[in-house]
């Protein structure tokens, strides 16, 4: 009897240090705050720079715009409610772009940009593909020549943007035949479009469904009584360098023959002799040099009117 008194007080001794030495439950962590807009007046207090930049900016009139539903509270149009981050001061407690992935940065600009005659509503381009962001070509917060306001709105501008990535493109038009590029007379965006396009390379269209070229060469659009093939039915890059090209007229080739000589043979089929093409007639004897420059005869090379040899 005695032994088992011994043994049931130890038992309740260790039931109660045990109960005594368990670890406390750790109390619930608190919900976040909420988030809710405080106005640019409050971002100001410490991003006064931007903020004085920003007044500036094509997006500030989002300032005074009552449509939007962003009246003074520009700031928070992008970056999101800034009460949590205007109390922390941390970087985790407000939407940066710094912090974002392309795809993110793209979407929270279309939620206003949409559908626009750009069609930046449609990011389906190569540039969108390889994840460049809005923001790297747009700046939101410089002013004067800094700005994207300022700064797309010369072709100056939007040459030294596009260049800053496309180097191998930009040193073409250093050639000595080319588009006036380098002073300025055209842009980039005049040929390409960099938010979206049906073609390749984001290529512009010209009257609705055609290459972007007849923009400007609308004489050599047709459509043509006698048509050359080529024009027809490949792009103008077939034979001239639309960015630049040491050969007279951007083209492909140093010399007229050889570029005709690609199509024109009088070979039935390519042989392994070097030429390529098998487009007849070629009843001339190019060992003579008056038939080594085409285009002497064939001046209307693009198609004409009155001549099947586009001779006239």
């Amino acid at each position: 009897m005695f032994c088992r008194t011994i043994v049931l007080l130890v038992g309740l001794g260790v039931a109660s240090w045990a109960q005594e030495a368990k670890p406390a439950t750790p109390a619930a962590p608190a919900p976040p705050a909420k988030k809710e807009l405080v106005g640019s007046e409050t971002c100001a207090g410490c991003h006064e720079d931007i903020s004085t930049g920003f007044k500036k900016n094509a997006h500030a009139f989002l300032e005074t715009n009552k449509k939007r539903g962003w009246e003074g509270k520009a700031c928070e149009a992008c970056h999101g409610p800034g009460s949590v981050h205007a109390e922390t001061n941390l970087a985790d407690d407000i939407r940066s772009p710094k912090q974002m992935r392309a795809s993110a940065i793209d979407q929270m600009c279309l939620s206003c940009h949409k559908n626009q005659a750009t069609h930046v509503g449609r990011l389906q381009g190569s540039h969108s593909r390889n994840g460049i962001a809005c923001t790297s070509c747009h700046n939101m917060h410089k002013s004067g020549e800094e700005s994207s306001s300022y700064q797309f709105k010369k072709a100056s501008g939007i040459n030294k943007n596009c260049a800053s990535c496309h180097n191998d493109v930009w040193a073409s038009f250093q050639k000595p035949n080319r588009h006036r590029l380098p002073e300025g007379a055209m842009s980039c965006t005049g040929c390409h479009n960099p938010h979206a396009s049906f073609l390749n390379k984001n290529m512009r269209l010209a009257q609705a469904n055609e290459p972007g070229c007849f923009s400007c060469h609308a004489n050599k659009r047709g459509p043509f009584v006698y048509d050359h093939a080529p024009v027809r039915n490949e792009p103008c890059s077939a034979c001239h360098e639309p960015h630049g090209s040491v050969n007279p007229k951007m083209l492909t080739r140093a010399t007229v023959a050889p570029l005709c000589l690609e199509c024109h043979s009088n070979l039935r089929s390519p042989s392994a002799a070097g030429t390529v093409g098998s487009v007849p007639p070629a009843i001339h004897d190019l060992r003579n040099p008056r038939y080594q420059n085409c285009t002497i005869c064939h001046q209307k090379v693009h198609g004409s009117h009155v001549n099947r040899a586009l001779l006239r």
